[in-house]
């Protein structure tokens, strides 16, 4: 099999998987959108029943009220004659607002290395994520390092030691409790000297609203910057998609202490229905970068905006 059908079938699969995943148990992504008109006819009422799911979906009350405005505007153009016509409204009006922010992650060649800084609170996928992205990075050719920033946790460096030597890559870290602006600052030392393309930099969980840990990441990013004016190069927020709307809050409160640069979702494959996303594309407009929907690295992919539509909209089967 060549290398570009290898890749076809991966995304299918990943893509399957994905529609399966958001569309298991309730909720409005596995709700016929035909069920909400069973008369045929798409009139307010409709919308109405429609509001209602996409709020509960956590699509949010903003980002719902936009969805619904074009709805209604194609309605009172005699657009929306049948459920179909609902659907490819529907589609059309979430892929406004997914498109803009469907920009897949490009590691440039540089002098210096490409450094991520990973950020986000505890227990939204971090370190699991950096591993993800050491063996996507290794596969595609490029040299990793891996920098164990969160010294709070001893079993955070641990667990990013395993991820090293389980795809082969050097991973910096000093004692637990160690300055983490240290620790990244001699992981961008080391990459240097080795030639090394991508660096990964773990840091700490913390709350948005724990000022003193925010200040400390804008500390990280200057300590870069000082050997680097370009770096960090990508300043990578990881969401646990669970979280619902308490996940678009952490998205505002890191974007405006840190200017974030790219967004990961993890965990669509838990309890999560996929709308949040909908709102952070909306509210946030920081490019997506990575979904993911299971703990294997092939899990987490680069977003796409029509896929994922799709399978918003589809059934557990292809329609």
């Amino acid at each position: 099999m060549f290398a570009n059908e290898e890749k076809f079938v991966l995304k299918q699969s990943f893509f399957t998987r994905l529609r399966t995943r958001l569309n298991s148990g309730g909720g409005w992504l596995t709700y016929d959108l035909a069920n909400l008109a069973p008369g045929g006819a798409i009139d307010e009422g409709v919308l109405d029943k429609l509001e209602s799911l996409l709020v509960m979906a956590d699509v949010g009350i903003d980002t719902t009220g936009r969805i619904i405005g074009d709805l209604q505007k194609s309605l009172a153009r005699n657009e929306l004659n049948d459920a179909d016509a609902l659907r490819a409204g529907l589609r059309r009006s979430l892929l406004a607002i997914l498109e803009p922010v469907s920009q897949p992650l490009e590691i440039t060649t540089l002098d210096n290395p490409f450094v991520v800084l990973m950020v986000g609170v505890n227990g939204a996928g971090k370190t699991t994520t950096i591993g993800k992205l050491a063996k996507r990075f290794t596969n595609q050719g490029l040299s990793v390092m891996l920098a164990a920033g969160d010294t709070f946790r001893a079993a955070a460096v641990e667990q990013l030691q395993s991820w090293g030597a389980r795809n082969d890559v050097p991973v910096i870290a000093q004692q637990p409790g160690a300055d983490p602006a240290a620790v990244i600052f001699d992981a961008w030392e080391a990459a240097s000297a080795r030639n090394i393309d991508v660096l990964l930099a773990d840091t700490a969980g913390r709350l948005q609203n724990q000022q003193g840990l925010m200040d400390e990441l804008v500390k990280i990013k200057r300590v870069i910057s000082r050997r680097d004016e370009t770096a960090p190069h990508e300043t990578m927020l990881v969401l646990d998609a669970s979280q619902g709307q308490n996940a678009l809050v952490q998205a505002q409160k890191f974007h405006e202490a840190l200017g974030l640069s790219g967004i990961s979702i993890t965990k669509l494959d838990g309890s999560a229905k996929g709308g949040i996303l909908l709102a952070i594309a909306d509210q946030i407009g920081v490019p997506i970068r990575f979904i993911g929907i299971g703990e294997s690295a092939d899990d987490l992919q680069p977003f796409a905006a029509d896929e994922f539509t799709d399978a918003l909209l589809s059934g557990s089967e292809p329609r």
